[in-house]
């Protein structure tokens, strides 16, 4: 299923773990989402499915898979935007309580899960 968004969202504050980024690459809990305006007050992108009228927060299995996708995705002028490590779980709560939900996408900004 292909992403059908044309405005982003910020979905919710960033937490940053304390975990050594070695250690985040080989632990499957671990996955990549981009972050809106990295720093205090950041953010994580969001985006807005108008066929299914759902608000989602893209995630990757890869960082190079974040990369590529954050490519064409469509962003905010005047904005930063940084792909970063998260925990799966930490996502999940932070999109829940926003209104959001994770989405696995793959580089190419397909919904594989």
């Amino acid at each position: 299923m292909r992403r059908s968004a044309e405005t982003p969202n910020c979905a919710g504050k960033a937490l940053r773990g304390t975990m050594i980024m070695e250690d985040k690459k080989n632990r499957a809990d671990w996955i990549y989402a981009v972050v809106c305006d990295p720093g205090p007050g950041e953010h994580f992108f969001g985006l807005h499915d108008k066929e299914q009228d759902v608000d989602f927060i893209p995630a990757f299995n890869s960082r190079e898979d974040a990369a590529d996708c954050l490519l064409t995705l469509p962003r905010e002028r005047g904005r930063k935007y940084e792909v970063q490590a998260v925990h799966i779980d930490e996502l999940k709560e932070i999109a829940e309580k926003n209104g959001f939900v994770v989405a696995m996408v793959d580089k190419d900004g397909h919904i594989i899960k």
